[in-house]
């Protein structure tokens, strides 16, 4: 899957040619840059960008002075490059995109996670990826300190508010859910997401098999009591408006998890170049 985003990328980039290098950097030219480290942060991404140097040009060898979920400040070299002057330029903006965005997403994830630091409660990413990279969004949510929720549709039943309600509420839905496991011998965990304390309670009425319930925009108020309902061996996860000025009082309810679309759908790159070496 990585291997196929970078071609992918690298074909979107170049298509028949980096026309500015062939124009005027000479077909024999070897040359070295580094990556500067431009802000304060959490590295991510030096596995990426030795996999697009291996792909594009096995012949580059980078030289890693920093690996992945170092912190890092403005002024650090997080690897040197060596190889064709062309190759190298060809590969920056793949470089630079993929390494900036992964460490921006470990940055935003490692400080959501100190937020919590201290409870037992598990930091979650959530699908809310750019389209295409969701490998190294996830990837990068790890390296911060996070974990990931389900990677896509198809590794976990997830029954939000819209499946319920066009199912025709909890019952069906769960029933449709066991009826088609059952039918196709899979054995997929299920999810259950709930909007308020009643539909809490008609879950927990219900005959039916899940193992996590998603309490989904709960105050903290509302959530500790809701968790006083729910039996031990069912998961709890927390979601919906949780910001790094609530996500405290979210975890201190004893909720196991909380998942924040914020880690990946909006976050800001971490600013770095790469520099040639004269």
């Amino acid at each position: 899957m990585l291997d196929e985003f970078i071609r992918t990328a690298l074909q979107e980039d170049i298509q028949d040619g980096d026309h500015s290098s062939l124009a005027c950097v000479p077909e024999d030219a070897i040359s070295t840059a580094f990556l500067l480290i431009k802000e304060k942060g959490v590295l991510a991404g030096m596995q990426v960008a030795q996999r697009i140097c291996e792909i594009y040009d096995p012949n580059l060898v980078l030289k890693a002075k920093l690996k992945d979920g170092a912190p890092v400040e403005f002024g650090q070299v997080a690897f040197i490059l060596e190889g064709s002057a062309r190759s190298i330029l060809a590969i920056e903006r793949l470089l630079l995109n993929c390494m900036q965005h992964m460490s921006g997403i470990a940055t935003q994830t490692a400080y959501y996670v100190s937020l919590i630091a201290g409870t037992n409660c598990t930091l979650l990413d959530t699908r809310k990826t750019t389209p295409g990279m969701r490998i190294l969004d996830k990837y990068a949510v790890k390296i911060g300190g996070g974990a990931n929720h389900r990677f896509g549709l198809y590794d976990m039943i997830m029954l939000k508010d819209n499946h319920i309600d066009y199912a025709g509420g909890l019952g069906p839905a769960l029933q449709r859910t066991k009826a088609y496991q059952e039918s196709k011998k899979l054995d997929l965990k299920v999810e259950v997401e709930v909007r308020s304390m009643d539909e809490l309670k008609e879950l927990l009425s219900l005959p039916f098999d899940y193992h996590r319930v998603m309490l989904d925009n709960f105050t903290p108020k509302d959530l500790k009591a809701a968790l006083q309902l729910i039996p031990q061996g069912i998961e709890t996860e927390a979601s919906g408006g949780i910001t790094s000025e609530t996500i405290r009082s979210y975890a201190e309810t004893g909720v196991q998890y909380i998942s924040v679309g914020a880690l990946t759908h909006s976050v800001k790159a971490l600013d770095m170049s790469l520099k040639a070496q004269l």
